[in-house]
């Protein structure tokens, strides 16, 4: 199934209900299992992100449908990337 990478980004409405964040992250994880996906992980981390959250969906206008879904709030912004891992990659350049 498809990797994708979420870099997320608090806005001032999520910092200010940041003490219910894992409340947040249950939600997420919901919409994802309920479009097909599993959310395999989530990291807060430093730096420029606040959050990366890894999850997979069955396609890319599922995944589109899962990030909108947890955008709505308004409680974060997202970068998305589709990830690849090594056998897929492998394919890929040898297919060139």
């Amino acid at each position: 199934m498809p990797v994708y990478i979420s870099l997320m980004k608090w806005t001032s409405q999520g910092i200010g209900g940041m003490p219910a964040w894992r409340d947040r992250i249950e939600e997420a994880e919901r919409a994802i299992e309920e479009r097909g996906g599993r959310l395999v992980d989530t990291y807060v981390t430093l730096g420029r992100y606040d959050l990366v959250e890894i999850f997979e969906a069955p396609d890319d206008a599922t995944a589109y449908q899962i990030l909108l879904a947890v955008a709505k709030y308004g409680n974060v912004t997202t970068e998305t990337l589709r990830g690849f891992n090594r056998d897929e990659a492998e394919t890929i350049v040898h297919n060139v």
